[in-house]
Order: C-alpha cells, then sequence, then structure tokens
C-alpha cells in the first residue's frame, strides 16, 4: 500500500469528525511518510509500519473526543468520548463501560435522592399550612404547628445541599473520569 492509498483508506475511516480534525489527522500521517522518504524508506514500508488504518482511525476518533470532552463539559461529548474509547478494543468495553455505568448509577441514585428530599420537605411544608388554614375547624396555629414548619424547611434545605453537593460530584466525576479515559488510551497505545 502506498503513501496515496493509506491516506484515502484513512480518511475514509475517520467518518464522524469535522472536516479540519481531519484534515489535521491526515496531515500528521502525511508528516510521517514525509519523514520516512527522507529516511530512504519506501512508502510501502511506512504504510506497514504505521499500522492498520481502521486501528488508526479509532484510536485518532478516541483522542479526538476525549479532548472535545475535556475542553466542553457536556453530556454529549462524556458520551462520545466514552462510546469512541470502547470502539478501540475489546477490553474497553470492561474497562470503560463497568465503570461509567457505575458511575452514572451513582450520580443517577444521589441526584433522584436530593430532588425527593427537597420534594418531601416542599410538600410537607405546605402540607401543614393547609391542615392549620383549612383542615381544621378554627385556625390554631400552635408550638406543633412552627416545629413542623421550622422541620420541613429543614428538610427542604437538606435536599437543596445535597443537590449542590451532587453537581459539585458530578463536575469532580467528570474529570476524573476523562483521566481514566486518557490512562486507558495511553496504556492501549503504549504511550506514558
Amino acid at each position: 500500500m502506498n503513501k496515496k492509498d493509506f491516506l484515502k483508506q484513512l480518511s475514509e475511516k475517520l467518518k464522524g469528525i469535522s472536516r479540519e480534525d481531519k484534515q489535521d489527522i491526515l496531515n500528521e500521517y502525511e508528516q510521517h511518510f514525509t519523514i520516512g522518504l527522507d529516511e530512504s524508506r519506501t512508502e510501502e514500508e511506512l504504510a506497514d509500519s504505521l499500522g492498520n488504518h481502521n486501528e488508526i482511525a479509532k484510536l485518532c476518533k478516541a483522542n479526538l473526543f476525549v479532548k472535545k470532552a475535556e475542553e466542553i463539559r457536556s453530556p454529549s461529548n462524556i458520551f462520545r468520548a466514552v462510546f469512541a474509547t470502547i470502539s478501540v478494543g475489546f477490553f474497553n468495553m470492561i474497562f470503560i463501560s463497568g465503570p461509567f455505568i457505575g458511575l452514572l448509577g451513582l450520580l443517577f441514585g444521589l441526584f433522584a435522592a436530593a430532588i425527593a428530599i427537597t420534594a418531601s420537605g416542599i410538600t410537607g411544608f405546605f402540607g401543614i399550612i393547609y391542615e392549620s388554614l383549612f383542615y381544621s375547624k378554627y385556625i390554631v396555629i400552635g408550638i406543633n404547628t412552627f416545629a413542623g414548619i421550622f422541620i420541613c424547611i429543614g428538610i427542604t434545605a437538606s435536599g437543596l445541599l445535597l443537590l449542590i453537593g451532587c453537581i459539585y460530584l458530578a463536575k469532580v466525576l467528570y474529570t476524573l473520569f476523562i483521566r481514566y479515559i486518557k490512562f486507558n488510551l495511553r496504556v492501549i497505545t503504549g504511550k506514558k
């Protein structure tokens, strides 16, 4: 396989990324050929030494999506990075998807708990107000009513604090998981 065929096949495998990113990757591999030809190697030797263009495209996409997820924090970027990294190899399905699903479940559970605690405090507050004003014969606001109101305010505040904590935890876990994916890619490629 010569340089032209290698770059053409690599370009075909780099579907799903922007034209600029694709061109950057192709330029990088074109430089490999230029340097190798300067060292008196043939195009066929260089194409063989670079490896399978399909695997190269998978690694390039994974690195690109991880870089984008690192720059712009969003659920879509992290999902693209995870799925691109999983496509690199079979063992990544276990080493990436397992922890990712576990962390996603943990965050979902914590967010659900925070929302449920907040909602229970709010509904308790309005329930006490409703009972005090409309359910009894007389409008009686006693010590129990005030205690119930303050307990419900405390429950609502606790739920909101937990929700804020979950948001910060999600940011920290996002950063740590991007580092884990990058570590995984370095292990696969043999880079330090």
